[in-house]
C-alpha cells in the first residue's frame, strides 16, 4: 500500500530508498496493471460491455462508411479533371510555325500541364467518323475546321476560378480565335464534391459528440457503482489521480474496441456492396476496384475513436471522482 498511495507517511524504519529507475519502472508497471485491470472489468461484464462497444462502433461506422464512399467516388471520377480542359480554336490559315511557337509558349506557363494539338485534318477525320456524314463531307472544297489546342491546367488550376482566369489569359493570344471552357459544369462538379465532404464532416462531428456523451455516461455509471470503494480508497490515502486512472483506461478500451468494430463493419458493408458495384461498372465497361480504409486511414480512425473515448471518460471522471469524499 505504501507504494501505491504516496499520501501515507508511516513507512516504517526499514524502508529503503527507491532509485529513479525503479520509480520509472514502477510507474509503467502500475499503468500496465491498471490498464489490464480495467480491461478485465469489461470482460467480467460482457453483455453490458458488448452493448456499449456495439453502439460506439455503429456511431463511428456511419461517418467512416461515408468517407469511404466519397473516396471511391473521387476515384471513379478521376477523369473528371478533364472538365477543366480548355479548347482553343485557332485562326484560319495560321502558318504551322506560328502554331508550334504558340504551343511552346503556352507549355512554358506554370498554370499549364499539357497542350495537345489537333490539326484541322485530324478534326475533320474525327468528325467524319463520329457524325456518319463521311460521304457528304467529301464534297467540301475546303476544310472548314480550324486547328485546335487542348490545354490541360495543372492540378492547382483545375478549380473554376483558376481555370476561368487561365481561359481569359489564353484568349488574349493573337493566334487564338476563341476559347471554350464549360465553367458551369465545372462549378457543379466542384460544388458536388465539396458538399459531399461537408456532409461527411457534419455527420462525423455529430456522431463523435454522441460517442463522447455515451462513453461519459457509461463511465459516470461505473463511478457511481463504485462510490463506496472510492470512499474507502480515499480514506487510506489514495490520490484522485490514482483513482481516476482505471476509469480513463476504461474509456481508452471502449474507444479502441469501438474503432475496431467500426472497421470490421465498414469492411463487411464494402464486401456486401462489392458485387452490386461490380455489376454496375460492367454495364459501363469500366474496371473499378472498391477500396476500403488503408493503413494510415485505419490508424487515423482508431486514433480518433481512442481520443473520443479518453475525452468522454475525462469529462466524467474529473467531475465525479472529485465530488466523492469519505464521510
Amino acid at each position: 500500500m505504501s507504494i501505491l498511495f504516496t499520501g501515507r507517511s508511516s513507512q516504517g524504519a526499514s524502508q529503503q530508498k527507491i532509485s529513479s529507475l525503479q520509480k520509472v519502472l514502477m510507474f509503467f508497471v502500475d499503468h500496465v496493471r491498471q490498464a489490464l485491470a480495467s480491461l478485465g472489468e469489461l470482460w467480467r461484464a460482457p453483455a453490458d460491455s458488448m452493448l456499449t462497444i456495439a453502439v460506439l462502433g455503429l456511431a463511428i461506422t456511419l461517418p467512416s462508411t461515408l468517407y469511404v464512399l466519397v473516396k471511391n467516388t473521387e476515384q471513379i471520377s478521376s477523369g473528371w479533371e478533364q472538365a477543366a480542359e480548355i479548347s482553343l480554336f485557332l485562326r484560319q490559315d495560321l502558318p504551322a510555325g506560328d502554331i508550334q511557337q504558340l504551343i511552346r509558349r503556352i507549355n512554358a506557363w506554370p498554370e499549364v500541364e499539357q497542350v495537345v494539338h489537333i490539326t484541322a485534318e485530324q478534326g475533320l477525320k474525327d468528325f467524319q467518323q463520329r457524325s456518319g456524314m463521311g460521304d457528304a463531307l467529301k464534297y467540301l472544297n475546303k476544310n472548314p475546321l480550324p486547328d485546335v489546342l487542348l490545354v490541360m491546367p495543372t492540378a492547382r488550376h483545375t478549380g473554376p476560378t483558376a481555370a476561368a482566369l487561365l481561359l481569359d489569359k489564353l484568349r488574349n493570344e493573337r493566334e487564338v480565335e476563341f476559347g471554350k471552357l464549360d465553367i458551369d459544369w465545372l462549378n457543379r462538379l466542384h460544388a458536388a464534391v465539396e458538399m459531399a465532404h461537408d456532409l461527411v464532416l457534419m455527420i462525423a462531428l455529430l456522431l463523435f459528440m454522441a460517442v463522447v456523451v455515451i462513453i461519459g455516461n457509461t463511465i459516470r455509471l461505473n463511478i457511481l457503482n463504485k462510490r463506496s470503494e472510492i470512499q474507502i480508497m480515499k480514506l487510506v490515502g489514495a490520490t484522485d489521480a490514482f483513482i481516476q486512472r482505471p476509469f480513463l483506461y476504461t474509456g481508452f478500451w471502449y474507444g479502441l474496441l469501438g474503432g475496431l468494430s467500426a472497421w470490421f463493419a465498414v469492411m463487411l458493408l464494402l464486401w456486401w456492396a462489392e458485387s452490386s458495384i461490380a455489376s454496375l461498372t460492367e454495364l459501363y465497361a469500366h474496371d473499378f476496384n472498391l477500396t476500403g480504409l488503408q493503413g494510415n486511414e485505419l490508424l487515423t480512425m482508431l486514433g480518433l475513436s481512442i481520443g473520443l473515448g479518453l475525452v468522454g471518460s475525462m469529462l466524467s471522471v474529473y467531475r465525479h471522482v472529485k465530488d466523492i469524499e469519505p464521510q
